[in-house]
């Protein structure tokens, strides 16, 4: 029975014309938004850091790659997919592999930046810098490291509703949970208990730093409980298919309509980030101010000539 079971999994699913093109549209806008605006958001990061407060710049810009590498090739590879009817090896192992890295990395930078903002600046120095560079580091090793292990034990196979390479269970109740336990403890549930706990000791105005509320209002960090709220609001789909894995002993997968809302739902905060930043004034304003190419900056005048007058 399990091995039926396996073999319709595998099978490739036919979606409804007007349902494919509709995914193909979204997914297609997602990319777009998620490509345009988070490079938009390195250039002004890296070209008008002048203009604009952003202490910890460190986790933003990790977030930013893996927000723009998803949306490249993770969001592109499922349009693909659904335009092709599948994914082939090797791709189909880079993509699952690629997924997972992203989406430790992106909470992980998420739960960086929570605790810096916790500390401030007043506890930055090199020391602390270095932790937090391994931290950020470690958060991509680990995403790597876990989403390597399936690919080894070739748990590996295209499932049409997530529109991607996933993980498929066939034999062992027991393998799935020892892994899944491991990979959500380690790569996700710590760095979430990070981020509840400083949103909660800041909430309650538990705060290590002396900077003003005016200095914290124009630095970029502000925007900090909305990329939270909305990282959380985009994955709570994946993370209700994943304990819906767990919760069944036959290995039998979250529904249809639950697995392709958590793909459509985690592609689409890879776009919404680089519009949270935009909602900070400062950051916008370089922004515009970037992209506003034929805005000349007016000079002072400068003296050329001299020209001497007789009278």
């Amino acid at each position: 029975m399990m091995s039926e079971w396996s073999n319709i999994t595998t099978v490739e699913r036919s979606w409804p014309e007007t349902e494919k093109w509709l995914l193909v549209v979204v997914l297609g806008l997602e990319m777009v938004m998620g490509v345009v605006g988070n490079c938009l958001v390195l250039l002004v990061k890296v070209m008008c850091r002048g203009q604009f407060s952003c202490r910890y710049w460190l986790p933003f810009i990790s977030l930013t790659l893996s927000d723009l590498g998803c949306s490249l090739l993770i969001i592109s590879g499922s349009m693909l997919a659904m335009l092709t009817g599948g994914q082939r090896s090797p791709w189909c192992e880079i993509v699952s592999l690629l997924k997972f890295a992203f989406i430790s990395s992106s909470i992980g930078s998420i739960a960086l930046l929570c605790v810096q903002w916790l500390v401030g600046v007043t506890f930055i120095g090199r020391a602390l810098f270095t932790v937090m560079v391994t931290a950020c580091l470690a958060s991509w090793v680990t995403g790597v490291v876990f989403g390597s292990i399936p690919i080894v034990y070739n748990w590996i196979r295209y499932d049409p509703a997530e529109m991607l390479c996933a993980v498929f269970w066939e034999n062992s109740y027991s393998d799935m949970l020892v892994y899944i336990l491991c990979a959500f403890s380690i790569c996700i549930f710590i760095p979430f208990l990070v981020i509840i706990l400083c949103l909660l000791l800041t909430t309650t105005g538990i705060r290590w730093h002396c900077t003003s509320d005016d200095e914290e209002d124009e630095d970029l960090s502000s925007v900090t409980p909305l990329l939270v709220a909305f990282y959380i609001l985009c994955y709570t789909p994946f993370a209700v298919s994943e304990l819906i894995l767990l919760g069944r002993v036959d290995l039998s997968p979250a529904p249809d309509w639950l697995r392709t809302l958590s793909s459509v739902m985690s592609y689409l905060d890879c776009g919404l980030n680089p519009l949270i930043y935009c909602s900070h004034l400062d950051f916008r304003e370089a922004g515009l101010a970037l992209l506003w190419t034929n805005k000349k900056v007016q000079s002072e005048p400068i003296l050329t000539g001299v020209t001497k007058v007789d009278l």
